[in-house]
Protein backbone atom coordinates (compact mmCIF):
# COMPACT_ATOMS: atom_id res chain seq x y z
CA UNK A 1 0.00 0.00 0.00
CA UNK A 2 1.13 3.53 -0.78
CA UNK A 3 0.02 6.78 0.80
CA UNK A 4 0.01 10.32 -0.46
CA UNK A 5 -0.56 13.49 1.52
CA UNK A 6 -2.89 16.13 0.15
CA UNK A 7 -2.84 19.66 1.56
CA UNK A 8 -6.15 21.48 1.30
CA UNK A 9 -6.37 25.26 1.41
CA UNK A 10 -10.00 26.00 2.29
CA UNK A 11 -12.81 24.58 4.41
CA UNK A 12 -14.34 23.15 1.23
CA UNK A 13 -11.81 22.28 -1.44
CA UNK A 14 -11.61 19.79 -4.31
CA UNK A 15 -7.97 18.89 -5.00
CA UNK A 16 -7.20 16.92 -8.13
CA UNK A 17 -4.91 13.96 -7.41
CA UNK A 18 -5.05 12.15 -10.77
CA UNK A 19 -1.44 12.85 -11.66
CA UNK A 20 -0.14 11.60 -8.30
CA UNK A 21 -2.04 8.34 -8.70
CA UNK A 22 -0.78 7.91 -12.28
CA UNK A 23 2.82 8.36 -11.07
CA UNK A 24 2.38 5.58 -8.51
CA UNK A 25 1.00 3.24 -11.17
CA UNK A 26 3.97 3.97 -13.45
CA UNK A 27 6.41 3.42 -10.59
CA UNK A 28 4.85 0.01 -9.87
CA UNK A 29 5.04 -0.85 -13.57
CA UNK A 30 1.54 -2.37 -13.52
CA UNK A 31 0.26 -3.17 -17.00
CA UNK A 32 -3.23 -4.34 -16.06
CA UNK A 33 -4.92 -4.26 -12.69
CA UNK A 34 -7.15 -2.47 -10.26
CA UNK A 35 -6.37 0.69 -8.33
CA UNK A 36 -8.17 1.08 -5.00
CA UNK A 37 -8.19 4.51 -3.35
CA UNK A 38 -9.34 5.18 0.22
CA UNK A 39 -9.37 8.18 2.56
CA UNK A 40 -9.24 7.33 6.29
CA UNK A 41 -11.08 10.50 7.32
CA UNK A 42 -14.71 11.16 8.21
CA UNK A 43 -14.93 14.73 6.91
CA UNK A 44 -13.50 14.36 3.42
CA UNK A 45 -14.16 12.07 0.51
CA UNK A 46 -13.16 11.05 -3.00
CA UNK A 47 -14.87 11.54 -6.33
CA UNK A 48 -14.29 11.28 -10.05
CA UNK A 49 -15.59 14.19 -12.06
CA UNK A 50 -14.78 16.65 -14.83
CA UNK A 51 -11.25 18.01 -14.78
CA UNK A 52 -11.39 20.31 -17.83
CA UNK A 53 -13.67 23.05 -16.54
CA UNK A 54 -13.11 24.24 -12.94
CA UNK A 55 -16.63 25.68 -12.82
CA UNK A 56 -17.93 22.11 -12.43
CA UNK A 57 -16.07 21.73 -9.11
CA UNK A 58 -17.33 25.11 -8.00
CA UNK A 59 -20.92 24.14 -8.89
CA UNK A 60 -20.65 20.88 -6.95
CA UNK A 61 -19.23 22.59 -3.86
CA UNK A 62 -21.86 25.37 -3.99
CA UNK A 63 -24.75 22.92 -4.41
CA UNK A 64 -23.53 20.73 -1.53
CA UNK A 65 -23.32 23.84 0.66
CA UNK A 66 -26.84 24.85 -0.36
CA UNK A 67 -28.23 21.38 0.38
CA UNK A 68 -26.16 20.81 3.53
CA UNK A 69 -25.29 24.19 5.07
CA UNK A 70 -22.46 24.55 7.55
CA UNK A 71 -24.69 26.03 10.23
CA UNK A 72 -27.95 24.17 10.67
CA UNK A 73 -29.76 22.50 13.52
CA UNK A 74 -27.38 19.52 13.84
CA UNK A 75 -27.11 17.24 16.88
CA UNK A 76 -23.33 16.88 16.42
CA UNK A 77 -21.95 19.94 18.20
CA UNK A 78 -18.33 20.06 17.02
CA UNK A 79 -19.23 22.46 14.20
CA UNK A 80 -18.55 20.04 11.38
CA UNK A 81 -21.70 17.94 11.11
CA UNK A 82 -22.19 19.19 7.55
CA UNK A 83 -18.72 17.88 6.70
CA UNK A 84 -19.61 14.40 7.92
CA UNK A 85 -22.79 14.40 5.83
CA UNK A 86 -21.03 15.65 2.69
CA UNK A 87 -18.28 13.03 3.01
CA UNK A 88 -20.92 10.32 3.34
CA UNK A 89 -22.47 11.50 0.08
CA UNK A 90 -19.17 11.57 -1.86
CA UNK A 91 -17.89 8.36 -0.31
CA UNK A 92 -14.48 7.37 0.96
CA UNK A 93 -13.20 5.01 -1.71
CA UNK A 94 -12.85 4.55 -5.46
CA UNK A 95 -11.97 1.59 -7.67
CA UNK A 96 -10.45 2.26 -11.09
CA UNK A 97 -9.29 -0.21 -13.74
CA UNK A 98 -5.74 -0.08 -15.08
CA UNK A 99 -5.30 -1.20 -18.71
CA UNK A 100 -1.98 -1.08 -20.55
CA UNK A 101 -0.47 0.89 -17.66
CA UNK A 102 -3.13 3.63 -17.81
CA UNK A 103 -5.96 4.49 -15.42
CA UNK A 104 -9.21 3.93 -17.27
CA UNK A 105 -10.83 7.32 -16.83
CA UNK A 106 -13.11 9.04 -19.30
CA UNK A 107 -11.77 11.82 -21.51
CA UNK A 108 -12.70 14.62 -19.13
CA UNK A 109 -12.47 12.74 -15.82
CA UNK A 110 -10.13 13.42 -12.94
CA UNK A 111 -9.80 12.07 -9.41
CA UNK A 112 -10.45 14.49 -6.56
CA UNK A 113 -10.00 14.56 -2.84
CA UNK A 114 -13.06 16.41 -1.55
CA UNK A 115 -12.29 18.45 1.56
CA UNK A 116 -15.23 19.50 3.72
CA UNK A 117 -13.52 20.46 7.01
CA UNK A 118 -10.27 22.13 6.02
CA UNK A 119 -7.80 23.38 5.59
CA UNK A 120 -5.96 20.21 6.56
CA UNK A 121 -3.41 17.69 5.43
CA UNK A 122 -5.19 14.51 4.37
CA UNK A 123 -4.03 11.02 3.50
CA UNK A 124 -5.09 8.97 0.50
CA UNK A 125 -4.23 5.29 0.65
CA UNK A 126 -3.57 3.53 -2.64
CA UNK A 127 -3.56 -0.20 -3.27
CA UNK A 128 -2.70 -1.50 -6.73
CA UNK A 129 -3.53 -5.10 -7.53
CA UNK A 130 -2.06 -6.44 -10.77
CA UNK A 131 -4.21 -8.76 -12.87
CA UNK A 132 -3.37 -10.93 -15.83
Amino acid sequence: MERISVVTKKRTDFVEITEQIEEIIKRHNVKNGICFLFVPHTTCGLTINENADPSVRRDIMEKLEELIPENDNYSHTEGNADSHIKSTITGHSLTIFIENGVLQLGTWQGIYLCEFDGPRTRQVWIKIIPTT
